[in-house]
């Protein structure tokens, strides 16, 4: 039996349902006769909270609950939302100051949430949140990545958060002392508003004993234990489940304070209470994403070789540490910190800072695409700097196939690559050669056209373990119970898929049951490109405890021993037996001999190590000088990603990752003035990417199976964002170049390029 898929492009089987309005989303299976929970949220950054009156609310038409943070408390409800919190370079804790679920004594950032009201119309909810009268003592905004400013928490003083460093800073700066040639770059990397399509929001019922809570997430378990300490209720009373979810992209990983106030209301009223964000709620409460800056430090010798390279990181944790906060700059940036190059000796300090702003977690990637973009950059830099054609810098520097499996400098083992030949079929995928043609034409008509390359690495993150269950039903649906959690990426497809071919099962009767933690005992979610590698494993382990069941059984039936039943070509076979069934038939003969026990069978099973997706990225861009207009003409991608199950659904995440890097090179932006107030709140202000905004994106798979799993895959799901935006900005840069622009950093909005280009060396604003 093959251990890894026919790597069919199967199309999606759940796009004629969700086209079609058949999907089950929140709002789509909100309990009938729910109350509508609003959440009146802080108009202030910083302050300290001098009034709340909410009696006028609590009196207005139709309103069943008002929760502040004091009733909360009166509930015996104080314990803080929970964050990774990491060791300081000295070794001290970093800051962990407590989160309420409600503002207590002070408001932190624009959007905080204040009260939850909860009322018959989602329009008497929100009129009742008008009758609030709210007052702070105004605190100056803190904004910047830098020491000092009004304190947002005094446990951090500066407001700084932490200070991490990963690496040898002593051989580090050794190298540079002896380095042939320096390149320095500063890499703002600019901040992002995720925007689902599918705003965050949830509903919950309370019977006396249990709670459930639906809400549209990555994963039910992480969930359930916090809405259990949170809350104080025995994780038993606790049931949550997730339906249809209109994108995630890492921001939806988190627990949020909207989910255990709802739950809370639901408990304390006894009847289901739902919400939904609206759209510039979601940009004011959403976790953001990226918002660094970095210094990168390359150290060459005379052959311009890598011998040292040196990161000092300056984040935005936001108002608090939020779920992952504290970790992606750093422990997930250090993942492949070194990227493809064979370089020991690294060096990495970040620096974190709380700011009046949401916090700042997750986005498609999570660290590694901040890596690589600074990396990146900074390969382009010294390309030029040191008059070294970039294709051959990075040649010049790769790991070569022979040292794997490789150590990085962080302490990653890469177990395969072959940098080189993926480098070099983009090449003339992209045809590079013509390059020179094409910008010259362009030139002729006024243009500046640039071309940008980026290789990437990145490693599949998350719990490498994950279960699966197998039910084998009487109406002849086989049900495939796992724990990942589709946000729009077709598991229900590949992972159906998968199934049928280790076992001959119509993948038309297998239903795939996800995001619910009273059918699914445990789980690991989706998040940081794990799904498919992690599940399809479990798969695999299931089906071998399947067949292991059925061979005694079926020797019996056949009358021979059991060592000599294989199954094959999709069906049980012996020699000397007329008998051949399927596994649907054996599964019929076990329920008329009353064997229950052969019809459900389940394992665990865990990754003995991470998978590198990897691949080059070339970028073509146009840009027009007299508007400062930047048109991406050109995209390849050829990527390593090991096997491929699906390779049309492989296709599809790679152009959705490209599209979302595009949307932050080029147009998305988030602007705060002054005072800590959002500008950029509606796609009035925030440009998201549209379909005019991207090319044609040509992709290529060019697999080197990986050796950490028994299908030689590798994720897929963030490599479209990891490569997209470091290859597009050096592509702005390489158009921009001649005319002496020597800093051009995202996003590259027609104003910031026209000033670029107006101010020569300048940095845009």
């Amino acid at each position: 039996m093959e251990k890894f898929g026919k790597s069919q492009p199967v199309t999606r089987v759940e796009d004629l349902r969700l086209l079609t309005g058949h999907g089950r989303f929140l709002d789509d299976i909100a309990p009938a006769g729910a109350l509508h929970a609003y959440v009146f949220r802080s108009p202030v950054a910083h302050g300290v909270i001098t009034g709340l009156d909410i009696s006028d609310a609590r009196d207005a038409e139709g309103v069943h609950l008002v929760l502040t943070n004091d009733d909360l408390e009166a509930a015996g409800l104080t314990a803080s939302m929970a964050g990774v919190v990491l060791e300081n370079r000295d070794g001290s804790r970093a800051a962990d100051p407590h989160r309420p679920l409600l503002a207590r004594g002070k408001v932190r950032h624009v959007g905080e949430p204040v009260a939850l009201i909860v009322a018959e119309t989602p329009e008497q909810a929100r009129d009742a949140a008008e009758c609030i009268l709210f007052e702070t003592e105004d605190l100056p905004a803190k904004l910047d990545l830098a020491p000092g400013g009004a304190a947002v928490h005094d446990e951090a003083p500066d407001n700084l958060a932490l200070d991490w460093g990963l690496g040898d800073e002593a051989a580090t700066e050794a190298a540079f002392a002896a380095a042939a040639h320096v390149v320095r770059l500063e890499v703002p990397d600019n901040r992002i508003i995720v925007n689902s399509l599918e705003p965050r929001g949830c509903f919950a019922s309370w019977d006396g004993a249990r709670l459930h809570l639906t809400f549209g997430g990555q994963g039910v378990w992480a969930l359930k234990g916090e809405i259990a300490r949170m809350l104080d209720l025995d994780p038993e009373a606790v049931h949550v489940s997730i339906a249809d979810v209109g994108g995630g992209f890492g921001m939806k990983v988190a627990p949020y304070p909207e989910y255990f106030a709802v739950a809370q209301a639901a408990r304390m009223l006894g009847r289901p209470v739902r919400w939904m964000s609206e759209r510039t709620e979601a940009m004011l409460s959403d976790h953001g994403g990226r918002d660094l800056t970095s210094t990168a430090e390359l150290a060459f010798d005379a052959d311009h070789k890598i011998t040292a390279y040196r990161v000092k990181s300056r984040c935005n944790l936001g108002a608090y540490n939020s779920n992952f906060g504290q970790a992606i700059q750093t422990r997930l940036f250090s993942r492949v910190l070194m990227g493809v190059y064979d370089v020991q000796t690294t060096w990495l300090q970040v620096e974190g800072y709380y700011t009046n702003t949401v916090q700042v977690d997750a986005y498609r990637g999570a660290g590694r695409p901040e890596a690589i973009y600074v990396l990146e950059r900074a390969m382009d830099r010294a390309a030029r700097e040191l008059g070294v054609d970039p294709w051959e810098l990075r040649r010049r520097n790769f790991i070569r196939p022979d040292q794997f499996p490789y150590r990085s400098a962080t302490g990653e083992t890469y177990d395969v690559g072959e940098f080189d030949r993926i480098l070099t079929l983009a090449g003339t995928k992209a045809d590079a050669a013509g390059f020179e043609a094409r910008r010259a034409a362009d030139a002729e008509r006024g243009l500046l056209r640039g071309q940008g390359l980026c290789y990437y690495i990145e490693s599949i993150l998350g719990d490498p373990s994950e279960g699966a269950r197998v039910e084998f039903c009487e109406d002849g649906i086989v049900n495939l119970y796992v724990g990942t959690q589709s946000n729009g990426q077709g598991h229900e497809t590949v992972y159906a898929q998968f199934l049928a071919d280790q076992t001959g099962i119509p993948a038309g009767r297998i239903h795939v049951i996800q995001g619910d933690s009273d059918l699914i005992k445990q789980g690991g979610g989706t998040g940081g490109s794990r799904s498919v590698t992690t599940q399809s494993t479990a798969t695999l382990a299931t089906v071998d405890a399947m067949l292991a069941a059925f061979t005694p059984y079926l020797a019996d039936k056949m009358g021979v021993e059991e060592s000599a039943i294989r199954f094959d070509d999709e069906t049980f076979r012996a020699p000397g037996s007329n008998l051949t069934p399927t596994l649907l038939e054996a599964a019929d003969m076990a329920r008329a001999d009353d064997r229950a026990d052969l019809l459900a069978h389940e394992a665990r099973a865990s990754l003995p190590g991470r998978s590198y997706p990897n691949g080059t990225h070339v970028a073509e861009v146009v840009v027009d000088p007299e508007t400062g207009q930047v048109r991406v003409d050109r995209y390849t991608v050829v990527d390593d990603f090991g096997n491929l199950i699906n390779p049309l659904l492989a296709e599809g995440q790679v152009h959705g990752g490209v599209v979302q890097g595009l949307g932050q090179a080029l147009s998305e932006h988030v602007v705060y003035d002054e005072d800590g107030q959002l500008l950029t709140a509606t796609f009035m202000d925030y440009a998201l990417p549209r379909a005019a905004d991207a090319p044609m994106i040509g992709f290529t798979s060019e697999p080197v199976p990986s050796t950490a799993n028994l299908m030689g895959m590798k994720g897929c799901g963030e490599a479209g964002t990891v490569g997209s935006m470091a290859a597009v900005a050096n592509a702005v840069q390489d158009a921009l170049w001649a005319r002496g622009v020597r800093q051009a950093d995202m996003p590259f909005t027609p104003l910031r390029v026209w000033d670029m280009l107006r101010n020569g060396t300048a940095t845009a604003s």
